[in-house]
């Protein structure tokens, strides 16, 4: 099994991975459907089902779908552009999206949200079409946003994980239990071998470019955040915290005011930072989705600012040895909201911050595996319950917790051998379970927990 350091780790907007990131890259494949079909397209409609069409308002999922049909992707997303091409659709009722003739598209008829029928692959489904010159259907295809910007079609879904492409890999753990034993045959960090398996799959140019770039805008995420106040969009006049938090914790820096729990409101507030941001609509990175793009990014910041001996020369081999638990996550369970709630992507996150920070603060394959354990086994049966369908109440507040249980647990496993009683693959099985077991009202359908008892205004 093999899944990219920048598969798991992508660029894009916010405020969903899943509900955003996700139907822009569907329709910008769809796109490429029809520039390689012999058909004639004069148009095109799309519908949304599922936990798309519930929360979809509140995501930008009908103008991120609108956007991906005009040729815009989330890795290069422009936000000044993508006003002037809304506006530009919105009047003439058409796209013009590269390589392809000026396609008729009315965004208030052409764009359906479909509240009554689920699509049978994943809560997050959406149906493209393109028409001819009558108005007939002559392509169409489904697609699923399954979490963290992976979409696939139905006919992808259908084929299983068994499937996939590309060279072979020397580690091709697909088990926590697996990933031990290889590091303990070959002497190696799991770091390492989620290395060298990047390198098998032709990622060793710019390896460590990709990699600085992610941090950068991770980085540059969390400084945004931390210096941009107002009230957020979306019509719960949700007001931006972080700004205010920072600046108090800033003036009262060697004031001896402090008690030593303060430390958790500073990983707190790099992780609001980043979820303010990505509530905005501003560029984030998934890690693993952006509803908990927050809790990893404030991690590294924690341990870079208050650290003693700490280097960015690590963050590499935080970056991998979280990508390699996320990937055990995304194979064996699920990363998607909408699929488990917010277990699935709050806690994979403190999950994969966890085995990161302990990964560089010294820690064993077994201690790593143990933090990655000790941080999703806490968070198991968490619900997705956004008030009003937006990525604010309760995800900002919950991405700093995560944040605070990812260095808990990290802690934890340092303070021991490695050697505990739950294994991590249970700890991913109990998700996936419980994830089944999950009524559908607390998986992203704003139809239960907070989202039906906190007033909307």
């Amino acid at each position: 099994m093999f899944l990219s350091v920048f598969d798991m780790f992508k660029v894009g907007i916010g405020p969903s991975s899943s509900h955003t990131m996700g139907p822009m890259v569907a329709a910008a494949r769809f796109l490429e459907l029809l520039r390689s079909s012999p058909f004639e397209f004069t148009g095109l409609r799309g519908s949304l089902h599922g936990s798309l069409a519930f929360t979809g308002v509140g995501h930008a999922t009908d103008r991120a779908t609108i956007l991906g049909l005009a040729g815009f992707v989330p890795d290069t997303y422009n936000h000044e552009k993508a006003e002037i091409a809304l506006a530009n659709i919105a009047e003439t009722q058409s796209v013009s999206p590269e390589g392809l003739p000026t396609l008729t598209f009315d965004p208030k008829t052409d764009l359906t949200f479909d509240f009554d029928n689920t699509l049978p692959g994943h809560a997050n489904g959406m149906i493209l079409m393109a028409t001819d010159a009558q108005g007939d259907v002559i392509l169409r295809q489904v697609y699923y946003s399954i979490g963290g910007g992976f979409v696939l079609t139905e006919e992808e879904l259908a084929k299983g994980k068994a499937t996939e492409e590309g060279a072979p890999v020397p580690f091709p753990f697909k088990s926590a239990v697996e990933m031990l034993q290889m590091a303990k045959d070959s002497g190696k960090s799991i770091a390492q071998m989620k290395r060298d398996n990047e390198i098998a799959r032709g990622c060793a140019d710019g390896f460590a470019k990709g990699s600085a770039r992610l941090w950068q805008v991770m980085n540059d995420c969390i400084e945004r955040g931390l210096t941009t106040d107002g009230i957020l969009p979306g019509g719960l006049h949700v007001r931006r915290r972080a700004k205010g938090i920072y600046d108090a914790l800033q003036a009262e820096r060697g004031m001896n005011l402090n008690a030593p729990h303060t430390i958790n409101d500073w990983m707190s507030v790099y992780a609001m930072a980043v979820n303010e941001e990505n509530a905005a609509g501003g560029q984030v990175v998934t890690a693993p989705t952006n509803g908990a793009a927050g809790v990893l990014p404030a991690v590294i910041r924690y341990y870079l600012d208050h650290v003693p001996g700490a280097s960015e020369t690590k963050i590499e081999d935080f970056l991998l040895t979280a990508a390699a638990i996320g990937g055990l996550v995304k194979f064996n369970a699920s990363i998607s909201g909408a699929e488990a709630g917010c277990q699935a992507e709050v806690g994979s996150a403190s999950a994969m911050a966890a085995a990161g920070l302990c990964a560089v603060l010294g820690g064993s394959p077994e201690q790593v595996e143990n933090a990655a354990e000790i941080a999703l086994e806490h968070h198991l049966g968490m619900t997705c319950d956004p008030v009003a369908g937006l990525v604010q109440v309760p995800c900002i507040e919950r991405n700093g917790l995560g944040a605070i249980k990812a260095v808990s647990a990290a802690s934890l496993a340092l303070r021991g051998d490695g050697k505990h009683f739950v294994p991590l693959d249970a700890v991913i099985e109990t998700m996936r379970q419980t994830g089944l077991d999950m009524h559908e009202k607390y998986k992203e359908t704003s139809l239960g927990g907070l989202a039906v008892n906190v007033p909307n205004c």
